[in-house]
């Protein structure tokens, strides 16, 4: 799924800052290129353990 994820949330990145540079700027395909982004950036981040996981496990018991 990273594999797929990263090269995604590149082309969109891309493709927002194509957008925003052209004289005839279309504000749908900068909110979905962004959209894309964020969605990419949701689930690469899901994956990262909290720092604080340790102290919840010790609050548990």
């Amino acid at each position: 799924m990273k594999k797929i994820l990263i090269p995604l949330m590149i082309i969109a990145v891309v493709v927002a800052f194509y957008e925003q540079s052209s004289t005839n700027q279309n504000v749908y395909v900068t909110v979905i290129a962004m959209a894309v982004f964020m969605f990419g950036m949701m689930q690469l981040s899901a994956k990262t353990p909290s720092k604080n996981q340790e102290k919840e496990k010790e609050d548990v018991d």
